[in-house]
């Protein structure tokens, strides 16, 4: 299999660690690509990509991740069934939303020409992240337990936030959060997929 990726993206990270949870990550070669190419394996320009062996390409996070977690017989990040599947689920699909709010901010901020930007749609954004983050705060205790999806797009979202916007700490406001993530940032996959930006 192959990965169309960016190193800073963190839905390409969600798949990187799913991978390295499962034990699949030998089996996936990196491709770095650019979001600007017009020849991506993805029509929307997007990554993550993920070529299968028989040439099929998925997209995005969501489907990726939930196709590697068919390939194994171990304990699954998506629950089968019941309350915890579409707990794990409903935590992705906000983690998700965070990262789609943050990036938004992060371009309109840094890649658009200061005289251009619109404050009303930072505002915006910044006011997603933040609600997002109180619900996460919340509801803290589901995030214990056996590892899923739910807690995999939590802490990938929360270290893009670091990484992205280090200059506005979450964590005093969210201190049940921050206590989670701190632990959490020890798994070696973590460890192993720590954004950065391409040199």
């Amino acid at each position: 299999m192959k990965l169309r990726y960016s190193p800073t993206s963190p839905y390409v990270r969600k798949v990187l660690v799913t991978a390295i949870e499962l034990g699949l990550d030998k089996r996936i070669e990196r491709v770095l690509n650019s979001t600007l190419d017009p020849n991506s394996d993805n029509p929307l320009g997007k990554v993550p990509a993920l070529i299968m062996d028989d040439g099929e390409v998925l997209y995005d996070s969501p489907v990726i991740c939930e196709y590697l977690d068919s390939l194994h017989q171990g304990a699954k990040l998506i629950p089968a069934e019941g309350p915890a599947r579409w707990r794990a689920l409903r935590q992705q699909a906000l983690c998700d939303g965070i990262a789609d709010a943050a990036i938004l901010r992060m371009l309109e901020t840094r890649r658009r020409p200061e005289a251009l930007r619109w404050p009303d749609s930072i505002a915006q954004q910044s006011g997603k992240v933040s609600r997002a983050l109180d619900r996460l705060e919340a509801e803290v205790a589901h995030l214990e337990g056996a590892l899923t999806i739910g807690q995999i797009a939590t802490g990938c979202t929360l270290e893009y936030l670091d990484f992205r916007f280090g200059d506005e700490d979450w964590r005093p406001a969210h201190p049940k959060l921050a206590a989670w993530q701190a632990t959490f940032a020890k798994r070696p996959a973590m460890g192993k997929t720590v954004p950065k930006d391409p040199a």
